[in-house]
C-alpha cells in the first residue's frame, strides 16, 4: 500500500479549496513578484542584448509616458546609481497596475480552479533563487569590502556638518572593514541556505533580519536604494508566509510546533538528482564566481600603484577670470584644496563644499579631463605642470570660468578615524 505522505501531490484532493480572496491575492502576488524580480534582475545580470534590450526598451518608453500622462512628472532620468528616481517610482506604479489588470483577466478566465498549490510551490522556488541571487551579489562585495570602499582623503578632510546623510552613511560604512565583512557573510549565508529546500526557511529568516537592517539604514540615512531594498525585504517576508503560523506558535504562543507539511515525492531518479545538481550549479555560478571576481578586484586595488599626483594639495594662489581670490572662509568659489586619491576621481574642496569629479584617462599626460559624476554632459579640461616635486600649477576652463592655481603638496594628517583601530580595553571613553 502506498505511503500517503510520499505519494502526496499538490493538486490532490488533500489540498483544501482556497477562498476566493486567497486565490485573487495569489494571482496578484504571482504577477507582481515575477514582473518586478525579472525587471530588476535584467538590470543586474549580464545577459545578451538580444534578451534584455527589447524588454528594458519597453520600460524606457512606457515609464516616462506614464509619468507625464498620469503624474505630470518628468520620469526621463533612467535608472542609475540612484534607485529612487522618479522613473523608479513610476515603474513600481506600472507594476501594480499591470498586476491588477492581469489579476482581473486571470480571475475571469480561471474562476473554477480550487487552488494554486502547485503554482504556489513554483513561485516559492523562483523567489528563493531570485533573493539568493541578490544576496550573493551584495554579499560578495562586502566579504571583500568593495561596496562603500574605504574613507578617501577628500572625505576625511570634509567637515562632518557638510556631509549629506547619505555621505555620512558611506563614511560610517567605510570606517569599519570588519563591519562590512560581517554584513557580507550574513548575506552570503542567507543566500546559501535559501538555495536548498530543507534550509530555505532559515535562509528566509536571515534575509528578513539582514534586509530589515538595510532598509532601516536606507530610510534613516536617505540612501537612494529604498525602493529596491524594500522589495528585497518583501521577498524575504513572502518566503516565511507559509510557515507563519508555525513560527508564531514557536516564538509567540509557546505551543507545540508540528512538522512542516510533506512535499511531493519525486519518483524519477533524474529529477531527484536535479534537486541536488541544479542548486549546486547555482551556488557555483552566482556565489563562488562573484566571490572570486570580488577577490580579484580587491587584490587589484590593493596592488595598484599610487599616481604621481596622489595626495593633498593646498591651493596657495587662485585666479578666477583674471582676478586673484585670496583665501577666505566666506568665498565659496575659491578652491581651498585639491585631492588626488582614487585613480579615477579628483576632489575639489572649498570653504563650504566638497565636490568629486571623474578623472578620465589621459595617456599623453599633463592634462586633467574632468566630468561630473551626476552630469555626464559637463566637461572641463585643465593643464598642469610640476614646478617642483611639491608645487603644481594648474590652469584651464572650469565650469565656464578661466582658472589658474598654484598648489603645494602637504603630508596627510594622522586621522584618528582610520588610525585608532580596535581595543579590547578602554580605561576611559574616547568619543571625540
Amino acid at each position: 500500500m502506498a505511503d500517503p505522505l510520499n505519494s502526496f501531490e499538490p493538486d490532490s484532493p488533500i489540498v483544501l479549496r482556497w477562498s476566493m480572496a486567497k486565490r485573487i491575492l495569489f494571482r496578484f502576488a504571482f504577477v507582481y513578484l515575477v514582473l518586478c524580480t525579472t525587471t530588476y534582475a535584467l538590470y543586474f545580470m549580464p545577459l545578451p542584448d538580444l534578451i534584455s534590450r527589447p524588454y528594458l526598451a519597453f520600460w524606457d518608453s512606457l515609464v516616462p509616458w506614464v509619468g507625464s500622462a498620469v503624474f505630470h512628472a518628468d520620469a526621463s532620468v533612467l535608472p542609475n546609481s540612484s534607485g529612487d528616481t522618479t522613473y523608479n517610482y513610476v515603474q513600481v506604479f506600472c507594476f501594480v497596475v499591470l498586476a491588477l489588470v492581469a489579476t482581473a483577466i486571470w480571475t475571469l478566465l480561471d474562476r473554477k480552479r480550487p487552488h494554486y498549490a502547485r503554482l504556489q510551490e513554483a513561485l516559492h522556488v523562483y523567489v528563493r533563487f531570485a533573493l539568493a541571487f541578490w544576496m550573493f551579489g551584495y554579499g560578495s562585495v562586502k566579504v571583500f569590502p568593495l561596496q562603500g570602499g574605504s574613507l578617501t582623503l577628500d572625505r576625511l578632510l570634509q567637515p562632518i556638518g557638510d556631509s549629506s546623510p547619505e555621505g555620512f552613511f558611506w563614511s560610517f560604512l567605510g570606517a569599519s572593514t570588519a563591519y562590512k565583512i560581517f554584513s557580507g557573510l550574513a548575506e552570503m549565508l542567507g543566500g546559501f541556505l535559501l538555495v536548498f529546500r530543507r534550509t530555505a526557511l532559515l535562509g528566509a529568516l536571515i534575509g528578513v533580519g539582514v534586509f530589515t537592517h538595510v532598509v532601516v539604514l536606507n530610510f534613516c540615512y536617505d540612501v537612494p536604494v529604498k525602493l529596491f531594498s524594500s522589495h528585497l525585504l518583501a521577498l524575504a517576508v513572502f518566503l516565511t508566509l507559509p510557515d507563519l503560523r508555525r513560527l508564531a506558535n514557536l516564538f509567540v504562543f509557546g505551543r507545540p510546533v508540528e512538522a512542516a507539511p510533506a512535499r511531493a515525492y519525486v519518483e524519477r531518479k533524474w529529477l531527484r538528482w536535479a534537486r541536488v545538481v541544479l542548486p549546486t550549479i547555482f551556488v557555483l555560478v552566482f556565489a563562488v564566481v562573484p566571490l572570486l571576481q570580488a577577490r580579484e578586484r580587491w587584490q587589484r586595488l590593493g596592488l595598484a600603484p599610487k599616481r604621481p599626483l596622489h595626495g593633498i594639495w593646498n591651493v596657495e594662489e587662485f585666479i578666477l577670470d583674471g582676478q586673484e581670490r585670496p583665501p577666505s572662509f566666506t568665498d565659496e568659489t575659491r578652491w581651498q584644496r585639491v585631492v588626488f586619491d582614487q585613480p579615477q576621481t579628483l576632489a575639489i574642496l572649498t570653504s563650504r563644499s566638497r565636490e568629486r569629479f571623474l578623472l578620465e584617462p589621459n595617456p599623453g599626460g599633463l592634462r586633467l579631463s574632468l566630468a561630473k559624476i551626476d552630469d555626464p554632459r559637463w566637461r572641463s579640461v585643465l593643464t598642469y605642470r610640476r614646478i617642483d616635486p611639491k608645487t603644481l600649477a594648474i590652469e584651464g576652463s572650469f565650469d565656464g570660468h578661466a582658472v589658474k592655481a598654484q598648489l603645494s603638496r602637504v603630508d596627510p594628517p594622522d586621522f584618528r578615524l582610520v588610525g585608532k583601530g580596535f581595543h579590547w580595553i578602554h580605561e576611559h571613553t574616547n568619543s571625540r
